[in-house]
């Protein structure tokens, strides 16, 4: 898959003195921060320190009271939605409901699909693509609530990817997974950015966000600052 527009000088994400509020009251302001396409930036804070808020707010799930939102230089939800890949941290698909993964990857063509069309050949074989990118194409016929959770992650993480975003959403993915799905997650997320995706993603794990992550912004109590994040240090065989 491609980045659509990667090549375009706007950046993948811009968002400028931007302040978010859950009805009256403020719960992140200041935001300042810009992704270039084929970057990655960690969100890192304790709890309540606003990082899942800066990514409902960049998906306009929470309102945006001060400031602006660009994504690939458009500023109308409506037009820059279909650009965003987003993986939350808990995800309400009952794993009782009898769908395979193939079907769940699906999901994430519904937007461009229609609710009352049937899936054509452009559909499945961006499933196919998402499914080879996380790992998974062996298991497409499997029923979600059979695979482990790690592999619900990465299937999760291709219906995500699946419309062919230009900009990625994650919500703490790193979470519960042991060294064989974390380790692919890495290499999925790795193979996004050389394709150009750009890449937000919250994570209290810092030694995977050096794996992934180019900068990092530190949330704390509505706050923010930017930094560098230096470099992993080598893994040993």
């Amino acid at each position: 898959m491609t980045a659509r527009d990667s090549a375009a000088p706007s950046p993948a994400l811009r968002v400028t003195g931007a302040a978010f509020a859950y009805g009256a009251e403020t719960a992140l302001e200041g935001v300042t921060l810009e992704l270039a396409p084929g970057e990655a930036v960690a969100l890192i804070g304790p709890n309540g320190a606003g990082k899942s808020t800066l990514l409902k707010g960049v998906l306009g799930q929470v309102p945006l009271v001060a400031g602006t939102i660009e994504v690939g230089g458009q500023t109308s939800r409506q037009r820059y939605a279909s650009r965003i890949g987003y993986m939350p941290q808990h995800d309400d698909l009952d794993p009782q409901f009898p769908v395979t993964l193939e079907q769940v990857v699906m999901m994430g063509r519904y937007r461009s699909i229609g609710w009352f069309r049937l899936p054509g050949a452009a559909d499945r074989a961006a499933v196919a693509a998402a499914l080879a990118a996380v790992g998974l194409t062996d298991r497409a016929k499997r029923r979600f609530g059979d695979l482990s959770g790690g592999q619900q992650q990465r299937g999760i993480l291709a219906r995500s990817i699946v419309s062919d975003p230009s900009l990625l959403l994650l919500d703490e993915p790193f979470n519960g997974l042991d060294q064989e799905n974390r380790a692919s997650l890495v290499s999925t997320l790795a193979a996004l950015k050389a394709e150009g995706v750009a890449v937000l993603v919250s994570t209290h794990d810092f030694d995977l966000a050096q794996q992934v992550c180019d900068r990092v912004l530190l949330l704390e109590h509505g706050r923010m600052a930017v930094g560098e994040l230096p470099p992993a240090p080598p893994r040993t065989p």
